[in-house]
């Protein structure tokens, strides 16, 4: 599981830093999630193939979230496109890329599909054979959700010594990885854990921004094997979080603690502050596995 931070800064976008964009490769599928602007430029900076992009998740209407989009899906029609491309995203956002593309003459070359999201409880919005996408309901000013990936669990693993011992044909490979027990010629029955090894855990990672401080996610991601959460104040200046419905870096390191998170990702930080080393020392008198996003940052986990 790979994830590219394109941005994380907030508010607007600077000569140094990008408003919110990432792209998350799972199951070896990839994913982009928000679209600040200046995304296309960033996608290209770190050397990420448009064409792979075939689903795009927005979690709100702010424009440092959304503003790229429409430029990318009009530099999609540029470049040739024809894969079908998923725009999940707040109700609104349909009506507001149809009105720039109807007004520009800039009709997609490509089939567009947009799935608007109004609920306030936790739905998935994705599912194919191999990963499972649901929201994540934020407090924020305007509706917001966050997204929760999840992988499901993949096929067993072959044994090559056992496999060969017992004279199994590649014919039957596919059959034994997916769990079946193995009979051979002579009426023996070869169990499935004798021939196969266990498959990778599954991993999963939430993306949780633009949030006041609210524990309710917490059931929602509980375990989670990454979490990505705002934190776009230090404790410092806590008293801004409830008019703007942000949280500090120490509030994101309180909830990664509840929900039992392996690793905590902070971003969204406000350009007031001349470092963002002091979030991450601020999350870490809370919960030790802190790491910081920082444009163009790569995390792999494994």
């Amino acid at each position: 599981m790979n994830l590219t931070i394109l941005g994380c800064y907030a508010a607007t976008p600077r000569s140094l830093t990008n408003p919110t964009s990432q792209v998350l490769e799972m199951k070896n599928r990839m994913f982009l999630i928000d679209c600040g602007e200046g995304t296309q430029v960033q996608l290209r900076k770190n050397k990420i193939k448009f064409s792979r992009i075939n689903h795009i998740f927005i979690s709100h209407l702010h424009g440092d979230h959304f503003y790229g989009l429409i430029g990318l899906i009009s530099t999609f029609s540029l470049l040739g496109r024809q894969n079908d491309l998923h725009v999940y995203g707040p109700k609104g956002i349909k009506e507001v890329i149809l009105l720039l593309l109807k007004t520009s003459g800039s009709w997609t070359s490509y089939n567009l599909y947009f799935h608007e999201l109004d609920s306030k409880e936790s739905e998935v919005i994705f599912e194919d054979d191999k990963v499972v996408v649901s929201t994540i309901p934020l407090k924020h000013r305007v509706y917001t959700n966050g997204f929760l990936f999840q992988e499901k669990t993949g096929d067993r693993k072959l044994n090559p010594d056992a496999v060969n011992e017992y004279g199994i044909e590649t014919c039957y490979y596919n059959k034994v990885k997916s769990g079946s027990d193995m009979t051979l010629e002579d009426g023996r029955v070869i169990p499935n854990e004798l021939l196969t090894f266990d498959p990778y855990p599954p991993m999963s990672y939430a993306f949780c921004s633009d949030t006041l401080y609210d524990e309710t996610i917490v059931s929602l991601i509980r375990d989670v094997d990454v979490l990505y959460h705002e934190s776009t104040f230090l404790d410092i200046d806590e008293q801004y979080c409830e008019k703007t419905m942000h949280s500090t870096a120490k509030q994101a390191a309180e909830i990664a603690v509840k929900a039992n998170a392996k690793h905590l990702i902070l971003g969204h930080y406000s350009t007031r502050y001349g470092s963002i080393e002091p979030f991450k020392e601020e999350a870490q008198t809370v919960f030790e596995n802190v790491h910081l996003a920082d444009d163009s940052k790569v995390f792999e986990f494994n």
